[in-house]
């Protein structure tokens, strides 16, 4: 590992690490005997492996679904994120990815797809009619934002979205499942 002297924080200069000097020379002695070390938290680790083995599963209503499709084909390769391995069974994904119109009818079939997944779940609204109706607002039967329904993670606008959008906003839900700490204890009752 190599760590840089010029690297500098706002209104921090590097002589007030002096905390972590044992580990740099930890770091160097083991690399003179050709040890690769890796300094990192378990936590991080773990993040790292579950925002990079994400397994989505699709609810594709309308035109939406065909950009999502497009992903897949070799221009924009959807696999290269780790994303591929699409799931037909809410129990084995981790992500939901709403595609298109929602309708009142069928609001209770994605409610019980939500319900069926494990913790730790996400939720992407892909599209202007996922997300707030679409053009389709003023109708009777159309669900008003799929956050009505659901909690959502990540939104993704767009009539349809361009495959690039999507990629940007699966990126913007790596970036949370990074940051999340799964060793928190619950919060206690209070008495």
């Amino acid at each position: 590992m190599e760590i840089s002297r010029r690297t500098k924080i706002k209104n921090i200069p590097y002589e007030e690490f002096n905390d972590n000097e044992y580990l740099e020379k930890y770091v160097a002695e083991l690399q003179q005997n050709g040890t690769n070390v890796i300094l990192t938290s378990f936590s991080d680790l773990i993040n790292w492996g579950r925002s990079n083995s994400v397994w989505p599963l699709t609810f594709a209503t309308s035109c939406c679904g065909i950009e999502f499709m497009s992903m897949s084909a070799a221009r924009y390769d959807f696999s290269r994120f780790g994303w591929e391995v699409y799931r037909n069974s809410p129990r084995q994904a981790d992500v939901i990815m709403v595609f298109g119109t929602v309708v009142h009818k069928m609001a209770p079939v994605l409610k019980r797809l939500y319900d069926q997944m494990a913790e730790p779940k996400y939720v992407m609204a892909i599209g202007s009619c996922a997300i707030g109706g679409g053009p389709f607002k003023s109708s009777y039967h159309v669900v008003q934002g799929v956050e009505e329904i659901i909690p959502v993670d990540v939104f993704v606008p767009g009539c349809p979205p361009r495959p690039d959008a999507i990629l940007y906003g699966m990126m913007q839900l790596e970036r949370k499942i990074k940051v999340q700490n799964l060793f928190k204890l619950p919060d206690q009752p209070k008495l």
